[in-house]
């Protein structure tokens, strides 16, 4: 559907930098596009992977159930820049204080 000039709801782009995965996500993450951000998480292969999710406007509970399968993938090794809603959800679902969560 063309959007005009508005953004788009949702996006997931991917870029490699050596061993490193940069995943920006813009947008909605729920249940039709949560599998897609975790998806754009595994595109290539990474020793460390950022996933920034200072664009997202909504999080629900498909985009947590996501995150936590990429931080059981990735232990140690994801970090998590959130938007402040994404905080907001995660302190409030009790994930607020994972090592893999910085700061706002």
């Amino acid at each position: 559907m063309d959007q005009g000039s508005l953004p788009p709801v949702f996006s997931a782009t991917a870029e490699v930098d050596g061993d490193q995965l940069r995943v920006l996500v813009t947008g909605e993450v729920d249940m039709a596009t949560a599998d897609t951000m975790f998806q754009a998480a595994l595109r290539e292969p990474a020793r460390r992977v950022t996933l920034d999710l200072r664009a997202v406007t909504f999080f629900d509970s498909a985009a947590i159930h996501a995150l936590v399968r990429l931080a059981q993938r990735f232990p140690g090794t994801l970090t998590v820049l959130p938007s402040p809603r994404v905080r907001r959800v995660l302190e409030i679902s009790g994930l607020g204080e994972q090592e893999w969560l910085r700061p706002a």
